[in-house]
């Protein structure tokens, strides 16, 4: 039997349906599984997402490129192809994609986490033959706190600039992680303050109906006495930047799942690091997998050989698979 899925050198492609998931080259019909710039590449002819991925998808690569939008579990056929997507909880609108062909069913996951985060809907595992998992943070070292305690940690940092007299910036990546951020800090701080890149996607997502908390855009005509009152959330881009300087004195927090590792806060000249994250961890990797129930598994981009070693070593066919996804990775992650 045919693979339904071939891994190929413009992407991931079903030979079947002619068409290819998260094509990293120009295609003719490319299936989408989340807005992200590794995942969602401009020049494609045609673009198939969730619903909620279209608005994302327009403002990264222009109104005008030919896209069309399904519901979760709604089907959509392509010859004898059924394509379904399947919520991700990566971010908005994430998804991923589900392909039978001939009673064979592949799940290409994209990137994905378990933990539901309130605003982004919560992850479902599928039964599938074959899984292709993406593997970040595909090392035991990596297991997330909740995001309970991860907000508290927030909370408690920023109180305790306030009383240092200090303006609270936080790094964030401005799709996705911003929006997690401020859906689940509401109430808690009086105002956001956001770079241009944040506010433009937050922007989008209140004008197709997403129920975010408003935020307000920095400019040079803000007034300076709203920094100690507010919550600066900003793009890791703007690091060391002279747009970062006017906030000072501040305390500079990174938003990251590589922020579990000892240092790498201390690395990127930060005062605090926050390992939240938009990707599974090791544990949430091995629970998906086993909860798919598929008989093989590919790994893709992050720590792939020593999650497909694992995996082999315990029962499970797997193997590492080289992709182009991941360019964004050191700030969405």
């Amino acid at each position: 039997m045919e693979p339904v899925l071939t891994f190929t050198d413009n992407g991931i492609y079903c030979p079947a349906g002619d068409f290819y998931i998260d094509p990293w080259k120009p295609v003719p019909r490319a299936v989408i599984t989340h807005a992200h710039s590794d995942h969602a590449r401009w020049g494609n002819d045609h673009y198939l997402c969730t619903k909620d991925s279209v608005p994302l998808l327009q403002l990264r690569l222009g109104k005008e490129i030919s896209a069309q939008g399904l519901s979760y579990g709604e089907t959509l056929r392509f010859n004898n192809v059924q394509v379904s997507f399947h919520p991700a909880g990566h971010m908005i609108g994430s998804a991923q994609v589900k392909v039978t062909v001939d009673g064979q069913t592949w799940v290409a996951s994209g990137d994905y986490k378990t933990e539901n985060d309130g605003i982004s809907g919560a992850f479902e595992p599928v039964k599938c033959h074959v899984f292709i998992t993406e593997s970040t943070f595909g090392l035991p070292i990596y297991h997330w706190k909740t995001q309970q305690q991860i907000m508290s940690d927030i909370q408690a940092w920023i109180y305790k600039n306030k009383q240092a007299g200090k303006n609270s910036v936080l790094l964030a990546y401005s799709l996705g992680k911003a929006q997690r951020l401020i859906y689940n800090l509401r109430g808690a701080v009086e105002r956001f303050l956001v770079h241009g890149a944040i506010y433009n996607a937050h922007e989008t997502l209140l004008q197709h109906g997403w129920p975010l908390p408003p935020v307000e855009l920095i400019t040079h005509d803000t007034p300076k006495e709203h920094f100690a009152d507010s919550l600066i959330i900003s793009p890791p881009s703007a690091a060391d930047s002279a747009w970062m300087r006017r906030f000072a004195p501040y305390s500079l927090g990174v938003c990251s799942g590589w922020m579990q590792v000892r240092g790498n806060a201390r690395r990127q000249n930060a005062d605090a690091g926050f390992a939240i994250s938009d990707h599974a961890d090791w544990q949430g990797l091995l629970q998906t997998i086993r909860h798919t129930g598929a008989e093989k598994v590919f790994v893709t981009h992050g720590f792939s050989s020593v999650l497909a070693r694992y995996l082999q070593e315990n029962g499970i066919a797997a193997a590492e698979v080289k992709t182009d996804y991941g360019s964004e990775e050191d700030t969405t992650a």
